[in-house]
């Protein structure tokens, strides 16, 4: 089976990578400040893969320090339950067709339970597979990209019914913070990681689920 995603993943169509090309160069490891030399290893691996991103943002090491350090923290101490997370970052994501971050986290998302139909479906009014609190999440993190500053009260007031003040701090934080990295990465074309991509397919996701990548100009 494994074989079977990789050969999927070769048979990729070429003009892909030519769709994707980064726009600035990876800073390779030795390149990083000894001091922020662990934190870019963590998103390169154990909080990833996100090795292409993490490389482009350590051109500037207080971004990698401050944005991906922020991150870092929030997820070692994370108040949020996973699902509940990745279902806003999916949805959000998926709103703002960042190829990168759906691909990252729909796998994500698939390890709490969700089966690729749900995820695939995020935006949809009758999704399914989504309990009345993810609905909830679901309405919050469009609400939040798409009418900043005004979600409707009343969705605000049914989350803080089931999630208390720092849990919605964080919900909101990561958020926002997501529709910041659909940005960053699609505007410098950061590569989908081959790893990343072998995730997603192991999923049961399907590449051509995915947002589609932007033309080479």
């Amino acid at each position: 089976m494994k074989d079977a995603r990789k050969e999927r993943l070769a048979k990729r169509n070429p003009q892909d990578k030519e769709r994707a090309m980064a726009r600035i160069r990876d800073v390779t490891p030795d390149e990083v400040p000894d001091d922020l030399r662990a934190l870019y290893a963590r998103f390169s691996g154990e909080l990833g893969p996100f090795r292409n991103q993490v490389a482009v943002i350590a051109h500037r090491p207080p971004a990698l320090r401050h944005v991906m350090g922020l991150l870092a923290e929030l997820s070692d101490e994370a108040r949020i339950p996973k699902r509940i997370l990745e279902i806003a970052l999916v949805a959000v994501s998926t709103l703002n067709e960042c190829r990168y971050c759906v691909a990252h986290h729909a796998p994500r998302l698939a390890e709490t339970g969700l089966p690729p139909e749900t995820i695939t479906a995020i935006l949809e009014d009758d999704c399914p597979g989504l309990d009345a609190t993810e609905r909830l999440v679901r309405d919050y993190a469009v609400q939040v990209t798409t009418r900043a500053g005004r979600p409707d009260g009343k969705l605000f007031a049914a989350l803080r019914d089931r999630f208390d003040e720092a849990e919605m701090v964080e919900l909101t934080l990561r958020i926002a913070l997501c529709s910041f990295f659909n940005r960053f990465n699609d505007a410098l074309r950061i590569e989908i990681e081959d790893d990343a991509m072998v995730a997603l397919l192991a999923s049961g996701m399907d590449a051509d689920a995915l947002p589609a990548a932007g033309t080479a100009e």
